[in-house]
Parts: C-alpha cells; sequence; structure tokens
C-alpha cells in the first residue's frame, strides 16, 4: 500500500507540472479566441455592406443590358436593310461579270468569237457613272 501512495504521489506531481506547463499556451489560446470574436462579431454588417454593392451592381448591370437590347431591336432593321442592299448588289454585279465573260461578238462574215472583257468593265462603269451622277439632277 505504501508504494501505491508513492505512485499516486509522482502522478500527482506530474499532472501538477504538466498543468502550470500548459497555462502560457493556454492563455495565449483564449487570447487568439478574443480576436477571433472580435473579427467575427464584425463579419455581419461587413458581409451585409458587400451583398448590397453586389445587388446594386448586378442591378445597374442588368439595366445596361436592357438598354443595349433595345437599342440593337432599333438598329436591326436597319442591319437587314443593309444586308438586303449588299446581297443583291453582289448578285447584280455578279450577273454582269458571267454576262460580260459569256458574251461573244459576231462578225459581219458570221464567225463568232469572245469578247476581251473590256466592253462589261466600261458598262459597269458607265453604270456606276450613272448611278451616282444620276442623284444630283
Amino acid at each position: 500500500m505504501l508504494w501505491l501512495g508513492i505512485g499516486v504521489l509522482i502522478i500527482g506531481v506530474a499532472l501538477l507540472i504538466v498543468a502550470i506547463a500548459i497555462i502560457k499556451p493556454l492563455l495565449k489560446l483564449s487570447g487568439v479566441f478574443g480576436s477571433l470574436q472580435k473579427t467575427t462579431d464584425t463579419l455581419p454588417s461587413t458581409v451585409h455592406e458587400i451583398t448590397t454593392q453586389a445587388k446594386g451592381a448586378i442591378g445597374t448591370g442588368v439595366d445596361t443590358l436592357h438598354q443595349v437590347n433595345e437599342q440593337v431591336k432599333e438598329l436591326s432593321p436597319l442591319f437587314h436593310t443593309i444586308g438586303d442592299i449588299g446581297r443583291s448588289t453582289n448578285k447584280l454585279t455578279s450577273q454582269i461579270v458571267s454576262k460580260v465573260t459569256h458574251t461573244e461578238e459576231i462578225d459581219a462574215d458570221g464567225t463568232a468569237h469572245k469578247s476581251n472583257g473590256l466592253q462589261g468593265l466600261y458598262g459597269l462603269i458607265a453604270l456606276l457613272y450613272l448611278l451616282f451622277n444620276g442623284n444630283k439632277k
């Protein structure tokens, strides 16, 4: 029984030494938790402020997008008209070029030969001249 008392005494002294040694790190840990609490106390107001600003920015972006969509809707008929004009002009010029390259001249003696294509070029220049200068009158 004496040995049992000595063992319990040694264990008690060892636990006392461990408790004294662990006091300083526990005090530092409580300081860290205190500063963490100060930081997290301001967190809800900071998050609310950030979400309010984000909602405002998203609302402004949505308004701007709606304005851009309305302006594009107003301009789309103009773009379609310009596209139609471009396609019809392309079709006209391709027809003119195909006619110019495939024309054959027939001489007085009845022989056919292909033209060198300058007549079509001259015709195209004359057509463009009349188109652009016809509006001035």
